[in-house]
């Protein structure tokens, strides 16, 4: 291990994001106030991998354009680990960067050193995360979502914890209620952001699905989309309008029926007073429970 450096103002960005909790150690080896705070040269087999870390692929082309990057000019912005027991580390950010420096067959790799506990180690790993600029919009989504559920912070804390505006988080959130398949598309780059916006005010999932796959087939722009969800929700508020009204002796039984199978009841009647009661189900468990209810 190489002798420490002068610590240098490195990362501030994310670390004015966070709180300095110097009473909180990740280390209790006496060696550990020597090395925080410093930029030293670390041996890559004492870094473990961040287990918090949000990222789950890395673009292997672009790991290989980083290792010939690295190999030409070294590791220019050091990657920031925190101290554990002994002479072992676990990384907060650039994990990238330590995967490519091993690529090339790198033994050591410069680091930031700090101090931080498990809570601090997922919040760091979430934020560095989110402020990259490669993200997909479910990528940091995901991230946001982590943050909320795991440190327990409001989406107000959470505006303020990135820098972004309250609209901005909850806009980002609401993408986490499209059907999965949609979301798996704005991933792989089928759809944008925008498109995915413009779903989202659709409740139906068979209809945001249809409008999902005629985007990808027609190459629907965003404003497009948005104008196709616009008038799909135009017809189904004209159809719910010019939907005839239940006689009273239907009307009033609906809620109790409703209520007696455990499920919105839909009841529908012609002109000659025939018509057809509709019971929905959500699983082979639920369609058994009304199976009995009917017996």
């Amino acid at each position: 291990m190489a002798k420490a450096t002068k610590k240098q103002a490195l990362g501030r960005g994310l670390s004015a994001l966070l709180k300095e909790t110097a009473e909180v150690s990740s280390a209790s080896d006496k060696n550990a106030d020597k090395l925080v705070g410093n930029i030293i040269e670390i041996d890559v087999n004492s870094i473990d991998v961040n287990p918090y870390q949000p990222r789950t692929y890395f673009d292997e082309e672009a790991l290989r354009e980083l290792a010939s990057s690295i190999k030409e000019l070294g590791v220019i912005q050091p990657i920031t680990v925190r101290k554990l027991d002994g002479n072992k580390f676990q990384l907060v950010s650039g994990e990238r960067r330590f995967r490519a420096s091993k690529l090339i067959g790198n033994k050591t790799v410069p680091a930031y050193i700090r101090l931080a506990n498990d809570q601090e180690m997922l919040e760091m790993a979430l934020v560095e995360n989110i402020q990259r600029k490669n993200l997909d919009p479910i990528e940091v989504a995901l991230s946001y979502q982590r943050l909320i559920d795991e440190i327990q912070l409001t989406q107000e804390e959470l505006s303020t914890r990135v820098g972004k505006k309250r609209s901005t988080v909850t806009n980002y959130l609401r993408l986490l209620k499209l059907d999965p398949i949609i979301q798996t598309g704005m991933r792989d780059g089928f759809i944008s952001m925008g498109h995915g916006r413009a779903l989202i005010n659709i409740e139906s999932t068979i209809d945001q699905l249809t409008i999902y796959e005629k985007i990808v087939r027609d190459k629907l722009s965003v404003r497009q989309t948005e104008e196709l969800v616009k008038n799909l929700k135009a017809g189904t508020v004209a159809k719910a309008a010019k939907k005839k009204a239940l006689p009273k002796y239907i009307s009033d039984s609906v809620k109790d029926m409703s209520e007696y199978f455990g499920n919105k009841i839909d009841v529908s009647v012609n002109n000659r007073g025939k018509g057809k009661i509709t019971i929905p189900f959500t699983s082979e468990e639920d369609f058994n429970r009304i199976k009995n209810l009917l017996k």
